[in-house]
């Protein structure tokens, strides 16, 4: 059976301030009641790393949603395995770095809509 999926990316300036809008953008896309904290996480991880933007991925597959942050700098250890990521990592049933190590991401499981 083939999953099918959407997809949104949005680039934000990289200040705290933004991060209002991050969570309203993440809370409008996904049914995930969790998914605008973990966005809101995400991005201030990748924002502390003194990027000048954070691109903002949204990504649904099935009943899978997938939220990625990242950034134009390599991430530091504090920022990658910080406060902010044992909330993401509580939250969501996968999370980890970028393969680049500039960005981050969480996978959580969208409720059945019957």
């Amino acid at each position: 059976m083939s999953e099918t999926g959407q997809s949104w990316h949005l680039e934000f300036k990289a200040h705290p301030a933004e991060a209002h809008r991050v969570r309203e953008w993440a809370a409008s896309r996904l049914s995930h009641p969790d998914a605008a904290q973990v966005a809101n996480e995400l991005f201030v991880s990748v924002l502390a790393s003194g990027t000048q933007t954070v691109e903002m991925t949204l990504s649904t597959a099935g009943r899978r949603a997938r939220i990625t942050a990242a950034g134009s700098v390599e991430l530091k250890l504090h920022h990658s395995h910080g406060p902010g990521l044992s909330i993401v990592a509580s939250l969501s049933t996968h999370s980890g770095v970028n393969t680049d190590g500039c960005g981050l991401w969480a996978q959580l499981t969208l409720k059945d809509e019957t």
